[in-house]
């Protein structure tokens, strides 16, 4: 692509980009289609029997417009199951997950604020605490860069390798140690705490979450002692490496982008 001109070059990446979207899309839709459908099937075949059983004490209308006050409850993160002496949905644990999440762009929109003060709260929050954020991260890559560079430049000393392949060699072990440090232990502690996950949900949930992704179907359960906050501190110190990579740019390294 170097002897395209610019316009040809944007181009075929717009081009690519679009087969990509393509392509994943296929492949979610096959995948999570009859998944869907089935759950359809079983919420259209429950709602039919307890209308069999108890719609005549029901008025005309009165199950559907239940279900969606409480849908519309739970898009804030307000759930209805459980009794009175269950904790609060925006207690200490949950409040702190939701600005851990507003900190680190994760984002995962399970919660959100009910009144105009603490959306208006929101907004002052993260237009001052993201800018704090990037200043934690422009300081902890001066402590990160240099530990991570080491090995590589030991590699690369040691066997004399050339500039790309010490570049992938660096590539390939810090892609090991976030796996292992960010993903895989961190996944291996959820699932034994959780203990209603299994270990490939929990894999999901920490990659979503380092990536910033933030799907938001999955979260630790409520009302249990462990939620991910510590982890998106480390989420910020890695972040803050990687984006650290990237201005450096040259010098044959390549960065890992997150």
């Amino acid at each position: 692509m170097g002897g395209l001109r610019p316009w040809a070059r944007y181009g075929l990446l717009v081009v690519a980009q679009l087969l990509v979207l393509g392509l994943g899309a296929a492949v979610l839709q096959a995948l999570e289609g009859p998944p869907a459908l089935r759950v359809q099937a079983k919420l259209r075949a429950e709602r039919a029997t307890f209308q069999e059983e108890y719609g005549a004490c029901l008025p005309p209308g009165a199950l559907e417009e239940l279900l969606s006050t409480v849908l519309a409850a739970q898009a804030h993160g307000v759930s209805s199951l459980g009794n009175g002496s269950e904790a609060r949905n925006w207690d200490l644990p949950s409040a702190l997950l939701f600005a851990a999440s507003i900190l680190t762009t994760t984002g995962y929109g399970h919660m959100a604020p009910l009144s105009a003060g603490g959306k208006a709260f929101c907004v002052i929050y993260a237009a001052l605490g993201l800018p704090a954020s990037l200043a934690l991260m422009a300081a902890l890559r001066h402590c990160l860069l240099p530990l991570l560079s080491r090995p590589g430049a030991w590699a690369a000393n040691r066997w004399q390798l050339a500039p790309t392949t010490a570049a992938l060699l660096q590539a390939a072990g810090l892609g090991l140690l976030v796996a292992g440090t960010f993903v895989l232990l961190p996944a291996l502690v959820l699932w034994g705490v959780q203990g209603d996950c299994s270990l490939l949900e929990a894999i999901y949930f920490c990659f979503s979450s380092l990536s910033t992704i933030g799907l938001g179907d999955l979260l630790p359960a409520h009302g249990r002692s462990l939620h991910p906050v510590l982890y998106h501190l480390g989420q910020l110190a890695l972040l803050g490496e990687s984006s650290c990579q990237g201005a450096q740019g040259g010098g044959g390294r390549r960065s890992l982008d997150y």
